[in-house]
């Protein structure tokens, strides 16, 4: 049976060195979302980008980067998800974040046959 419900999509958009007490930010961020029980949590790493310093980051090897783009994406109801965005506010020094409404899709029930 498929069943649908409302939710919210976090996505958060940080450089890949940035840090949190010598420990990567995207960690940090992905184990706080764990531990306040959010729905779920994924890193992205980008091939290319830019954010506010304007200066393009990219892993082409003419031009390598050591500081590429990371999208963090946490979904969970819209409840569980303005809950954690204070631990953001603490945690992101420069970044970006992004609140989208979506539906959620569950998979469950017996197995589909061939």
């Amino acid at each position: 049976m498929t069943r649908t419900q409302p939710a919210l999509r976090l996505t958060l958009f940080v450089g890949e060195t940035d840090q949190w007490h010598h420990r990567p930010l995207f960690h940090e961020i992905v184990h706080r979302a764990h531990a306040a029980g959010l729905a779920g949590a994924g890193v992205f790493r980008g091939v290319e980008g830019y954010g506010a310093s304007s200066r393009v980051h990219t892993s082409r090897i003419l031009s390598l980067s050591d500081d590429l783009p990371v999208a963090i994406v946490i979904v969970d109801d819209a409840a569980r998800i303005h809950a954690f965005l204070p631990q953001l506010d603490e945690l992101v020094g420069e970044g970006l974040a992004v609140l989208d409404e979506v539906q959620v899709v569950h998979y469950g029930g017996a197995r589909r046959r061939p």
